[in-house]
């Protein structure tokens, strides 16, 4: 087992010791023909267990492209990124993947969900990607689905769901591993005011039982206003809104 791999579980063991995530001189520059145009320059955040911070912006400004950087989902030209102490930018892919599966949940403006698996399969992918066998993980997700209001839809598919159903879904999987961070983009973007309310609560009460971070990318001032902290992308820059 590499060095990587052996701090990583080590320090998930002490995970309430050190920021979930942090990055240090964090950039990124993407190049356009033989143009290099940056994106995030030299950015550093510290999110503590517990938190719910919103990055806020305009359209095109980096805010999706700093969430990939912190959930450890594309490399940063320059900088660092540490999920739980631990270096992503040092790990191999393989390394990446087991360290997302066991720390972060991500939730999208889309659900992503699998149109051919229920919703209580939908919901234990992630325990079962971790090797844990059906047995096993379907009372799991099941318990996450009756958390979010769903314990009377597990066989439906998505196509059988409404959208808000889906997006309560696509929590219950973000958080059936019991994350240390959910990092959600746009959330809320294809939701109605009423179901995005809900969601809203739903998030909440989540952080708050279960203790986990939020870093959620979005649009809407209602759920910005409801973070802890809001943040805003400006020219790559973060800073307080």
């Amino acid at each position: 087992m590499s060095e990587a791999l052996i701090n990583m579980n080590n320090s998930l063991d002490n995970m309430n010791n050190s920021p979930v995530i942090s990055c240090r001189n964090l950039s990124k520059t993407f190049a356009q023909g033989k143009l290099n145009v940056a994106v995030l320059n030299s950015i550093n955040l510290d999110v503590t267990r517990g938190e719910r911070i919103a990055i806020v912006g305009a359209s095109g400004s980096g805010k999706s492209t700093l969430l990939h950087l912190l959930g450890g989902l594309d490399n940063a030209s320059s900088g660092s990124v540490a999920i739980l102490g631990q270096d992503v930018q040092a790990m191999n892919e393989t390394q990446r993947g087991k360290l997302r599966n066991r720390s972060l949940g991500f939730v999208y403006q889309f659900h992503h969900l699998l149109p051919e698996f229920t919703a209580l399969e939908n919901v234990a992918m992630p325990l079962l990607i971790r090797g844990m066998k059906m047995a096993q993980a379907a009372p799991i997700a099941a318990e996450m689905l009756k958390n979010v209001g769903l314990e009377k839809r597990l066989p439906h598919k998505p196509a059988e769901l409404s959208g808000g159903e889906r997006q309560r879904v696509a929590v219950a999987r973000a958080l059936v591993t019991e994350p240390a961070c959910v990092l959600a983009d746009e959330p809320t973007g294809n939701l109605d005011r009423a179901s995005a309310k809900a969601l809203f609560d739903l998030m909440q009460e989540l952080n708050e039982r279960l203790n986990t971070s939020f870093i959620v990318v979005t649009h809407d001032l209602d759920l910005a206003g409801r973070m802890q902290r809001q943040l805003r992308l400006v020219d790559g820059v973060l800073q307080a809104a």
